[in-house]
């Protein structure tokens, strides 16, 4: 099953690499536009916090609670060893994970509901184990690490606070070992999350989901696990040993074998495939720039007789489909950015606060410069941050109603990108704060004086920040394809829609936003809003399915014939 989903996605890949190049290549060479914010760009790039400490597992056969030392590395892997002493002495750990997936569960009645569903079968049956069978005795400081594909881990610490300590760190992991693709302004990154999407559309799915996060080779674990549970449900669920949870619990055990086997093969097929990659990255970067203005100008050419084809027909199906159901979707997704810009704002200002404070208590340059560093460090600071990302976690509820009328279920990707959002604007927002400071202050001025300049800092660094709000819904286009380029003229036409109805709703609230360059028209728009004969007359599209599994295109692609010169 691997070497066939390699086959079928690589070229996939290929084709996407080419469209990334030439994406990126316009845009250097295409003009360059103002920025909408003037706020520098943050040189630290986002960091897992590491952690460690002492917990309680569930783990051996049969499962008992046993003492552990854990260890959550920068690169986002979770390794436990027997006790401290072997973590010290560069010992081999008794296992590790990357937390890639995972959700983490404090409540034991919460995870013991999911665990029961695994295996609903045999719902009940934990009623006639033994008294101490799996989970029948309470846990204190759970912590619960969930997979969908990959066995679970329970942990326990010994205190409140180090569960909390714990759950901030953790969170932290899952959310950056799984946005790092997302994360990347690389066009190989770009050009496999495209391929993902069109291979899974080729496959018959046109909804969104979470499958996206991690690794690109996690990402095609992902795919493939997704595509093969069923089968693998009915096949080796039933012969299972054990009832109840017991059972639930070798489920997950037998997922994460073979997890770990179409991973091993997913990284074995992108390692060999990696050298070809890095040669036809060079060699498009050679072929692609002297022609970029011929390409694009083909481009035009075509997209612009696609548009005329289509434009009846696809007007007619967005004022049906889409224009009811916008204002609604907006509204959804400016909550979850506003709500966790607003705590950006917050906590921003009160860091530069407590700066302008110590400076006027205490002139001491000692003091000065901890309170400096403290303040710099404020975006990976995950106590601090919390009340960022807690914004964001509250809008998992509202970015559900989404999945009914939409078959949307890509609820935690948003959170995440908001949460990474938020993050981003911190960091540049202390990076810009430092360094304007730095300018302005002189050891001339007393604290006073200084406290002051440093006021006219803080008005001038707030007042960038609102022009962000846009950014969490920017979006991608395709290339020099038939079908990239078809895909591109749809898009572009509901783009439009979703930039009318963000200026219309951000208007109507009275909120300073630039949504310049914010949502991206994929590639050039001309005479997109003129009005075609065909739209006055009405055309027709057939009627869009609710469910994301089972939606259609919006119009058929014409025939291959359409895009000859």
């Amino acid at each position: 099953q691997v070497d066939i989903l390699m086959r079928n996605f690589l070229p996939c890949y290929r084709g996407q690499l080419a469209a990334s190049i030439l994406r990126q290549i316009s845009r250097e060479l295409g003009p360059q536009e103002p920025a909408g914010s003037q706020l520098l760009r943050s040189k630290k790039l986002p960091r897992v916090r590491e952690h460690r400490g002492p917990l309680t597992q569930l783990r051996g056969h049969p499962p008992r609670w046993q003492p552990i030392f854990c260890v959550l590395r920068g690169d986002g892997r979770l390794e436990w060893f027997s006790h401290k002493e072997e973590y010290e002495n560069g010992g081999h750990p008794l296992g590790s994970t990357a937390l890639t997936g995972y959700t983490l569960l404090t409540s034991q009645r919460e995870y013991l509901r999911l665990l029961d569903a695994l295996c609903p079968d045999s719902l009940g049956d934990h009623t006639q184990e033994e008294p101490d069978s799996l989970l029948e005795v309470p846990v204190s400081f759970p912590l619960f690490l969930q997979h969908p594909f990959r066995q679970h881990l329970c942990f326990s610490a010994a205190t409140r606070e180090a569960q909390h300590a714990w759950r901030l760190a953790l969170q932290g992991g899952i959310r950056l070992r799984g946005t790092v693709l997302q994360r990347s302004q690389a066009p190989a990154a770009r050009a496999f999350l495209d391929a993902v999407r069109l291979y899974r559309q080729h496959q018959g799915h046109f909804g969104d989901d979470d499958v996206t996060l991690g690794s690109d080779a996690e990402v095609l674990t992902a795919v493939l696990m997704r595509e093969q549970l069923p089968a693998l449900r009915a096949q080796t669920l039933p012969g299972l040993r054990g009832s109840g949870r017991a059972r639930a619990w070798a489920w997950t055990e037998l997922l994460d074998a073979v997890h770990a086997a179409v991973l091993a093969g997913a990284s074995a097929g992108l390692r060999a495939f990696q050298p070809e990659k890095d040669e036809l990255l060079a060699s498009l970067e050679k072929t692609i720039r002297p022609d970029v203005d011929q390409l694009l100008r083909q481009r035009a050419r075509v997209a612009g007789r696609l548009r005329t084809d289509i434009r009846g027909p696809l007007e007619s199906c967005l004022r049906r489909e889409v224009d009811p159901q916008l204002p609604r979707v907006v509204q959804t997704l400016l909550r979850t950015v506003e709500a966790s810009l607003q705590a950006v704002r917050t906590l921003l200002a009160q860091g530069m606060d407590r700066l302008s404070r110590r400076l006027r208590q205490s002139p001491s340059g000692t003091r000065l410069r901890r309170e400096v560093y403290s303040f710099g460090e404020m975006p990976w600071d995950l106590a601090l941050m919390q009340t960022c990302y807690r914004e964001a976690e509250r809008s998992h509820g509202r970015l559900g109603q989404l999945a009914a009328p939409f078959g949307f279920l890509g609820m935690q990707s948003l959170v995440f990108g908001a949460q990474d959002l938020a993050q981003q604007l911190i960091a540049d927002a202390v990076a810009t704060f430092l360094q304007l400071a730095d300018q302005c202050l002189t050891m001339a001025l007393n604290c006073d004086q200084a406290a002051q300049r440093l006021e006219r800092v803080r008005g001038r660094v707030l007042k960038e920040l609102p022009e962000f709000e846009g950014d969490v819904l920017a979006m991608g286009s395709q290339a020099l394809t038939s079908e990239g380029i078809y895909e591109d003229v749809i898009r572009g036409c509901l783009l439009q829609r979703i930039d009318r109805e963000l200026k219309k709703t951000l208007g109507a609230n009275d909120v300073s936003c630039t949504l310049d360059g914010c949502l991206e028209v994929p590639w050039e728009q001309e005479g997109a809003d003129e009005e075609t004969e065909a739209e006055r007359e009405g055309g027709t599209c057939p009627r869009q399915p609710g469910s994301g599994a089972q939606i259609q295109p919006l119009c058929p692609p014409p025939s291959q014939g359409t895009f000859q010169s």
